[in-house]
């Protein structure tokens, strides 16, 4: 086995349970994509779909973090509310879940994860000094729920421009159909395109800083406390995060340039090795399929129902 498929394999192995917080990489969340009543918000065939099904978001997360670490206000949240630091996997499998249900689920699904998710905003807030000023924060202020809008969105686009397939509709698309998910946890005017988006990530960009606790927070999400296998491939991954932001964005964070043309090919390399050892599609995915595929067998059972009752009818009219 040569090198980078080792790292694929060390990767493939470790992935499901980092980001699911299961052992098998399939936990009681995901088993239920595969009921429910309708579609979900976006359904098969959809720009989100398309791109939260695909690998591409795992470099999309890591850039999400680093760049969220810009906002004083919103990383305040961060630091002083959760336990990124203590149990960083249980962090991140809490945000995986988030994301996963609201993409994938039924209507009913993805709407009971994004109260859970206001639920536990509304337990966050406090103050901070910035500049020798006291500033209020708290994680459900419609604009810094924006901002982390804001952020995953570009990140998870970058991304996926870079190492992701078509996007049904394009990319405009995929901004607008995640907008919803953003409202749905509490965003106000939310970007419906990637002019919109890009307008919006400028218009945020007086309000980002480097200071310590961005400086311990970037340390932290480039050397995290990963089981020994999964580190080789992770520094591959943020080696792609890093390459994916923008010139303004890297100088903000105080990272070295990391070449996109060495980046793009060994993350490439990366992903295709943890697609083929994964298997072609997530397990939320493949359940959420089942679950369309169910909708619509009963759709055809329903019709093919009516057009034998308006036949009987005929028949018995004759």
């Amino acid at each position: 086995m040569n090198p980078l498929d080792y790292l694929a394999d060390a990767a493939a192995t470790g992935f499901r349970k980092l980001v699911s917080g299961d052992p098998e990489g399939q936990p009681d969340w995901v088993r239920e994509l595969e009921n429910g009543d309708d579609l979900g918000y976006f359904g098969p065939g959809s720009a989100a779909w398309a791109v939260h099904g695909g690998l591409p978001t795992i470099v999309g997360g890591i850039r999400a973090l680093l760049l969220q670490a810009l906002h004083p206000l919103a990383l305040a949240g961060v630091q002083r509310h959760s336990r990124y630091e203590s149990d960083a996997l249980g962090r991140l499998a809490g945000t995986t879940q988030w994301l996963t249900v609201v993409t994938f689920g039924d209507t009913a699904q993805a709407d009971r994860e994004c109260a859970r998710v206001r639920g536990m905003h509304r337990k966050v807030r406090g103050t901070i000094s910035i500049d020798g000023v006291d500033r209020d924060y708290s994680a459900g202020d419609p604009d810094l729920l924006r901002w982390v809008h804001v952020a995953f969105t570009e990140s998870f686009l970058a991304t996926h421009r870079i190492w992701g397939g078509p996007i049904p509709g394009g990319e405009d698309a995929y901004v607008a159909e995640w907008a919803k998910a953003g409202e749905l946890v509490g965003v106000v005017d939310p970007p419906h395109s990637v002019a919109e988006l890009d307008q919006q990530m400028a218009d945020f960009m007086p309000d980002l800083r480097y200071d310590e606790a961005t400086r311990r927070t970037v340390h932290f999400v480039r050397q995290a406390p990963l089981p020994l296998a999964a580190r080789p491939p992770y520094a591959v991954l943020v080696a792609g995060a890093i390459a994916s932001l923008t010139d303004e964005e890297r100088r903000l964070l105080r990272l070295p340039t990391t070449p996109l043309m060495f980046a793009k090919p060994a993350v490439g390399a990366l992903l295709a090795g943890m697609g083929a050892a994964l298997g072609r599609q997530a397990p939320a995915q493949r359940n959420a399929r089942r679950r369309a595929a169910k909708i619509d067998l009963v759709d055809i059972g329903a019709g093919e129902s009516d057009a034998m009752s308006d036949s009987g009818g005929r028949r018995g009219g004759q």
